[in-house]
């Protein structure tokens, strides 16, 4: 499968496999599932959740390797302000918010627009915004072998906003860093780029 394949085509058995399932829920929780409003609720939900969870056909690493060029440029790179959007393993709920990632080349270089294809691989799959952000840096740390990956992805949960505690204005903060993002002084020019507006 390409590495670059939206899942707008569906497979058919097992679209209606989910579309079952979901039909079966709809009809558990007390609605009838026959009502016009309803009646092509259930495929619509399950190719939702095939497209919400593509990333699992995807390969982060090879969407990387396919847009790699050597150059002799060693100083920080930075993509701010990549929407993700994923769903909450815990209670499938939507989370969403943005991802702030820099690297610093060790001979090569990768298509800007690789990066947040790296994001959505691992948004689109069920997540824990903690592993959410290893795994960004460690496809990044891993492919590239750059002299640092720096990774901060701000985000606020349905979960917490919609039920549980219903605090509707809190955002959680993760990040990791490798290599020369360790030192303290790489580590804050990072974070004060990604929160100045140099427009």
């Amino acid at each position: 499968m390409s590495p670059y394949q939206n899942l707008e085509e569906y497979n058919i058995n097992i679209t209606n496999e989910v579309k079952e399932r979901f039909s079966k829920i709809i009809d558990e929780i007390g609605e009838d599932v026959s009502r016009e409003g309803l009646i092509k609720t259930p495929e619509r939900a399950a190719k939702a959740m095939l497209f919400l969870t593509q990333g699992y056909q995807q390969d982060a690493e090879e969407i990387l390797r396919s847009a790699m060029f050597k150059e002799e440029y060693d100083d920080m790179v930075i993509i701010k302000d990549i929407e993700l959007y994923s769903l909450c393993e815990h209670h499938m709920l939507p989370f969403f918010g943005k991802a702030h990632i820099a690297y610093i080349p060790n001979g090569h270089i990768v298509g800007l627009s690789k990066i947040p294809r790296v994001v959505d691989v691992f948004a689109r799959r069920l997540q824990v915004q903690e592993r959410l952000t290893h795994d960004i840096l460690e496809s990044i740390n891993n492919t590239l072998k750059p002299k640092g990956v720096a990774v901060v992805i701000e985000a606020s949960h349905m979960c917490m906003m919609m039920r549980g505690v219903q605090k509707q204005n809190s955002v959680t903060t993760t990040s990791g860093f490798r290599g020369q993002f360790e030192k303290i002084e790489t580590r804050n020019e990072f974070l004060k780029l990604i929160s100045s507006d140099l427009s």
